[in-house]
């Protein structure tokens, strides 16, 4: 894709967190592209290394870091190689996240417990202690990926909906707390994703008739914007989110 001076990357690099929607090989590689160095961090049974094996061809630095994002120890000591290999922090993409659908009268203590440490504590984590990094440094950009839900209710899912509505919450309040550090904090709201490729004749299924646009969308419909709320372009936006849905929320 095409690269305005300001949406230049080169130089910067950024920490992305890794699950297993298969969605990381395409945000990293937006990245990359861009010229930013990767630390892609998450479990091994994430999508990380085939992120970073995508992300590699575009020429930048691509280093992996098991990571346990909901566990502090982890995190710090993965910030801990992340500074001793680039001695610094410019982009912060919380990308992971935990999907989950069931009845609430369902919904175990353990469950409950499971989606709100790594939906939410996670990123509390990521954001406190790489925002300690960015404080001292002059700067920085975070960028939090969530859905639709974060603003509307769905039948069965109000555990992924209260904790995807405390992410929609963080980036706001965040980014009044650190406007003034030159950090700013914004997120992308995904409608319908798939990995799949989009057919050039639209999509029929029940599900599909609901999107304005006729069609789920990809992860290469988040990269352009991924890339700007990640540059130096995005100096007067913050404490926003912007949803890639087809039109979803619009239509609703």
């Amino acid at each position: 894709m095409h690269l305005s001076k300001g949406w230049d990357l080169s130089g910067k690099s950024a920490v992305i967190t890794a699950d297993n929607r298969g969605w990381t090989p395409f945000l990293a590689s937006a990245l990359a592209e861009a010229g930013a160095d990767l630390v892609i961090v998450g479990s091994l049974k994430s999508d990380m290394m085939e992120a970073a094996k995508t992300a590699s061809h575009h020429g930048t630095t691509v280093v992996t870091v098991i990571t346990d994002i909901t566990s502090e120890h982890s995190v710090v000591t993965m910030l801990d190689d992340v500074m001793d290999k680039f001695n610094r922090v410019d982009i912060l993409v919380n990308n992971a996240l935990l999907e989950f659908a069931k009845p609430l009268h369902d919904v175990s203590s353990a469950e409950w417990k499971i989606i709100m440490e790594f939906n939410v504590f996670s990123r509390f984590l990521l954001c406190r202690l790489i925002g300690k990094h960015m404080l001292r440094q002059g700067g920085g950009r975070i960028i939090n990926i969530e859905s639709g839900l974060s603003i509307r209710g769905m039948r069965n899912a109000v555990a992924s909906c209260v904790s995807q509505g405390a992410i929609h919450q963080m980036t706001s309040a965040l980014a009044l707390e650190w406007a003034k550090d030159n950090i700013r904090v914004n997120g992308i709201g995904a409608g319908w994703i798939s990995t799949s490729q989009p057919s050039a004749n639209g999509d029929e299924s029940l599900l599909t008739r609901y999107i304005p646009s006729k069609r789920r969308g990809h992860p290469n419909d988040l990269c352009g914007l991924l890339v700007y709320l990640s540059s130096d372009a995005c100096d007067f936006l913050t404490g926003q989110t912007i949803f890639i849905d087809g039109g979803v929320l619009a239509h609703a």
